[in-house]
């Protein structure tokens, strides 16, 4: 083991990442939207209008919620008397059966707001809700780059790092062989 001296903190604060930066600004900046485009809708025509628009938005999400979920639940069942593995991708899902894109499409006509509603219906749409799945795929299929300051760094590491701060580099060896045999002692007389 060595033991060497901790090194001094910099002086400038550890750098955010883009998501820890943006993000939060994104979403403050989409309810601001909805918001704006919530009021411009409700002066050009009423109150009512907007109301009914988002509970017609509710109601539709549910619909399609429930209908994706019951999809998905007859999937597993069909999957699981057929004897097949229900975490391997089945035939319904690679023929466009999946339900992951309609239950996001649903989610999110559920959330009150116009530009939500628009995402979702682009959801449901089939030729946008296929390119959508394509560009998710080869964006969670590219491989993974740590680079310093974003998220994957950050979890890199919490991994390395002990609770003393002192990284500690190394190998792990696992050794196969079987374990030694038990000691038996004969018993203590006294």
């Amino acid at each position: 083991m060595t033991f060497g001296a901790t090194p001094t903190p910099s002086p400038r604060p550890p750098r955010r990442s883009r998501a820890r930066r943006f993000v939060p600004l994104g979403v403050a900046a989409w309810m601001v939207l909805e918001i704006w485009l919530l009021t411009v809708v409700a002066g050009a025509t009423s109150g009512l209008t907007v109301f009914l628009l988002l509970v017609a938005g509710v109601l539709a999400g549910a619909f399609v919620i429930k209908r994706a979920g019951r999809r998905a639940w007859r999937n597993l069942t069909e999957t699981l008397q057929a004897g097949g593995d229900p975490a391997a991708p089945g035939e319904a899902a690679a023929a466009g059966g999946g339900t992951t894109l309609p239950m996001l499409g649903g989610l999110l006509l559920m959330i009150p707001g116009l530009v939500s509603d628009v995402l979702g219906l682009l959801c449901l749409f089939p030729p946008t809700g296929k390119l959508i799945l394509r560009r998710v795929e080869r964006l969670l299929t590219r491989p993974a780059s740590y680079a310093p300051g974003t998220l994957g760094d950050a979890f890199q590491q919490a991994r390395m790092h002990q609770p003393d701060g002192k990284v500690v580099q190394g190998e792990v060896i696992r050794r196969d062989d079987p374990p030694a045999p038990r000691r038996q002692d004969p018993p203590l007389t006294g």
